[in-house]
């Protein structure tokens, strides 16, 4: 029996560590960490409401616009406003090219050097030295797709200042709809940049995770946990918000169901956190730091859906619209992360056509003075909720639950594992110096815990290896 300790994870959107203990060359014991504190929840108290829709994009650099959206979404709640049809589609396809940018980079720049052998240069080494099963053609091509998913990850960034000013961090997400208005020469650069984008992720990336799923078939098998699936729902079909192109829903030990929120509370027995009493609804949560909290190992809260560990994400989208059912494991979450990739793509290209240049990108409103309001979408790695009190015209309470929330959580009260802890157990290790098979398990969950002060301890506790992955 050893521990192993890979971290920080590296190739991953955050600071984090896996332990893992592995026993005849098998994980048999898992715990996710998160090391560093957030803090959004306590900024945002006592600010103007309309403050969140630009602060919460600071959580992350990779995926600033699902903050914008879910923050936009909770005011609106609140105060009862819905953007004009150009608002609802232009932040739609701002969101959709932050997701495709992020699908890219997972996919290729953080995913890939699991599977294929880079050249002799930074950033491919230090590295793994085994694994690597690729035949020489094929991975050199491969190595060859790396380079060129750079290119076009820029080009979604392109596609997302077009529209909201900049990249990361849009100037165009509010509540009430947009700030940019759609010009025709806006819209033909952009959907210039757009067919080039979708003709890479249709005629590249497509083949490239089919290839690595034929050279990789085991890991069908690796990874697995039981269908515990959640999604808020992604790109509202209208102005109205009545439907979603990617609907809500729970999938619970395997049987899909209507989405209900009022079943998501919030575990704190393990997370650096004071508890207050029983688990709580985000609605009523609090975010108070205890960081000297015995037993808790990490900086993640443990979100549970009728008390169940729930994975979001791709798969969860697909699995929910019934779209890919092929099973819940590593090469499942990579291949569908793929499939959603080429569908918003394609989705995109027809917002553009629905855009009416000249008619209305914004409704003005008025914040109220005291009102409550949820902002719940899906983004690119699963379910995001905002939950919003004013009090005095002021933010008198704001609880967030990120989708790493819910894939990258630690344990509940009930001792139940995360969902990336669960699909831990049971993967092979062959070498325990280089586990390449655990960061291939997590990273297909796209972990993303960034843009927070975070500390490295750079001296291993005795008895443990400790690997920079």
């Amino acid at each position: 029996m050893k521990k192993i300790v890979v971290g920080p994870l590296t190739r991953a959107n955050n600071s984090s560590f896996v332990e893992v203990i592995v026993e005849n060359k098998k994980v048999v014991d898992a715990r996710c960490s998160g090391i560093f504190f957030r803090g959004f929840e306590s900024i945002l108290r006592g600010r103007d409401p309309r403050d969140a829709g630009y602060l919460t994009q600071r959580i992350c650099g990779i995926c600033s616009s699902a903050h914008g959206t879910a923050a936009s979404f909770a005011l609106e709640n609140a105060a009862g406003v819905r953007p004009p049809r150009n608002g609802n589609l232009l932040r739609n396809l701002i969101l959709g090219a932050d997701l495709l940018q992020s699908h890219i980079r997972n996919f290729y720049l953080y995913s890939l050097p699991d599977y294929v052998q880079g050249p002799n240069l930074r950033p491919f080494i230090p590295g793994y030295t085994k694994g690597y099963r690729l035949p020489k053609k094929t991975n050199e091509t491969m190595i060859e797709h790396y380079f060129q998913a750079v290119e076009t990850s820029r080009l979604t960034h392109e596609l997302m200042t077009l529209l909201g000013g900049k990249a990361p961090h849009s100037h165009g997400l509010l509540a009430g709809g947009n700030t940019v208005p759609p010009s025709a020469d806006i819209l033909m650069d952009f959907t210039s940049k757009l067919r080039k984008i979708n003709d890479f992720i249709r005629n590249t990336m497509i083949p490239d995770v089919f290839t690595l799923a034929k050279a990789y078939p085991d890991y069908y098998e690796i990874g697995c946990r039981t269908p515990n699936l959640l999604e808020f729902g992604l790109f509202p079909l209208n102005e109205n918000d009545n439907e979603r192109f990617f609907p809500g829903g729970a999938v619970v030990d395997g049987h899909p169901q209507k989405l209900d929120t009022s079943a998501i509370s919030e575990y704190l027995k393990y997370s650096w956190f004071a508890e207050n009493g029983e688990p709580r609804h985000p609605s009523r949560g609090r975010t108070e730091p205890d960081r000297e909290k015995e037993g808790a190992y990490s900086w993640v809260k443990a979100p549970r859906y009728e008390g169940k560990p729930m994975e979001g994400g791709p798969l969860a989208r697909l699995w929910i619209r019934g779209d890919y059912r092929k099973g819940v494991s590593t090469m499942d979450r990579t291949v569908a992360r793929v499939l959603e990739a080429e569908m918003i793509g394609q989705l995109m290209e027809g917002w553009v056509e629905e855009l009416r240049p000249g008619e209305p990108v914004f409704v003005p409103f008025k914040v109220p003075r005291e009102a409550e309001g949820a902002g719940l979408t899906g983004v690119m790695r699963g379910p995001l909720g905002h939950w919003l009190r004013i009090e005095r015209g002021r933010i008198a309470h704001y609880e967030i639950i990120t989708p790493t929330t819910w894939n990258f959580s630690p344990r509940d009260d009930e001792g139940r594992l995360g969902p990336v802890e669960e699909a831990l157990i049971g993967t092979p290790v062959e070498d325990e110096n280089e586990p390449v098979e655990i960061g291939r398990v997590v990273r297909a969950f796209d972990v993303c815990s960034a843009c927070q002060a975070h500390i490295l301890v750079p001296a291993a506790p005795v008895g443990k290896t400790v690997i920079l992955c």
